[in-house]
């Protein structure tokens, strides 16, 4: 689990197929405050990875499954935005984050709004309906805020000191980003029956999950 308030940046050495799987190789920009241990995990850009060997300054290699390639934009020279995984007595500045990416945002719009800039994203309808206004969502491993959605896109205000210490000033239209949904949103629905949901009296949708 990860928060989604990135450690810093680094460079995809290396990605090694191995049939449809990969092996990943991650050299970080920065020094971690303690050694990488085999077996923890390490968000690269949205995407948790188990470090399988650790290496000369602070790089390491981690496996990545077809699934894994499929859905995200892992590639050898990519830049990509670090964090190791959350322990429980950390700050939970950002929201909480998985690291399984659910697939692909396309940035169709920049815009300069004061100091900050204003991205706009276009994702698939399967994903944009778990985006809500005020909510949260992860874009290539960076908590933020929704500021507005429409019926196929939404915004993401991103302010000076997160540009400066992620990958998304990188970002052009027609790039795309890594993308998890809010993990609550998710659960909200898996309760809910299947079809339009129901109205529930007084709105105790607490009562209504559990009967």
């Amino acid at each position: 689990m990860f928060t989604g308030l990135v450690s810093g940046t680094g460079t995809v050495t290396a990605l090694r197929p191995s049939g449809p799987d990969a092996s990943v190789t991650v050299a970080p920009g920065f020094p971690w405050e303690e050694p990488l241990a085999v077996g923890e995990s390490v968000a690269v850009s949205g995407v948790c990875l188990t470090v399988t060997r650790t290496l000369d300054a602070g790089a390491f290699e981690a496996f990545a499954s077809a699934e894994t390639l499929d859905r995200t934009g892992l590639g050898s020279g990519r830049r990509v935005n670090l964090e190791r995984a959350l322990r429980l007595c950390d700050r939970l500045g950002g929201h909480l984050v998985s690291g399984h990416v659910d697939g692909p945002a396309e940035l169709i719009r920049a815009v300069r709004d004061g100091r900050s800039l204003r991205l706009a994203f276009r994702t698939d309808p399967r994903h944009l309906r778990y985006v809500a206004p005020k909510g949260s969502v992860c874009l290539d491993g960076v908590s933020l805020t929704v500021n507005a959605v429409t019926r196929e896109s939404f915004d993401v205000n991103v302010i000076p000191q997160t540009l400066a210490s992620t990958t998304l000033h990188d970002l052009k239209p027609g790039d795309r980003a890594n993308l998890e949904v809010d993990l609550l949103a998710r659960y909200v629905e898996a309760l809910l029956p299947s079809g339009p949901t129901p109205s529930v009296p007084g709105g105790k949708l607490l009562d209504f999950l559990k009967g």
